[in-house]
């Protein structure tokens, strides 16, 4: 029998009409650092140091559409990001160019999208709930 290999997730890539825009939204909005910026592709990673996020230019990039149809670009995935306080990280995202997204199917959930369209979800820990 064979040994399983060692395999860590190291990043998960968005693709966008552009990289490095993409990616300086993320940074600005998540604080993170610049680890490797390249022509069409940019990472960026929490101090720490652990699992990034990277943005790889793509030419025929489609906007997904949220809340998608069977017509429409769907979604493939979106990011999760735990908020200590959802009105004010609201307000932070669409400072630096997210958008609010018109279907919002939970309470304690935002859909934002970012400034190339994929959305991502702000939500309360359950540390933070009161």
């Amino acid at each position: 029998m064979t040994s399983t290999p060692r395999l860590t997730l190291s990043s998960t890539t968005l693709d966008a009409p552009d990289a490095a825009e993409l990616a300086r939204f993320y940074q600005a909005l998540l604080g993170w650092r610049v680890t490797k910026n390249e022509q069409d592709w940019v990472e960026i990673a929490p101090p720490g140091g652990t699992t990034g996020l990277a943005f790889q230019t793509e030419s025929a990039y489609r906007r997904p559409r949220w809340p998608g149809t069977p017509a429409d670009q769907q979604m493939m995935m979106h990011l999760d990001i735990e908020v200590d306080d959802l009105p004010a990280a609201v307000a932070h995202a669409v400072a630096l160019g997210a958008t609010v997204a018109d279907f919002q199917p939970q309470e304690d959930v935002r859909v934002l999208l970012d400034p190339a369209g994929h959305p991502f979800c702000l939500y309360i820990g359950t540390e933070h709930a009161e």
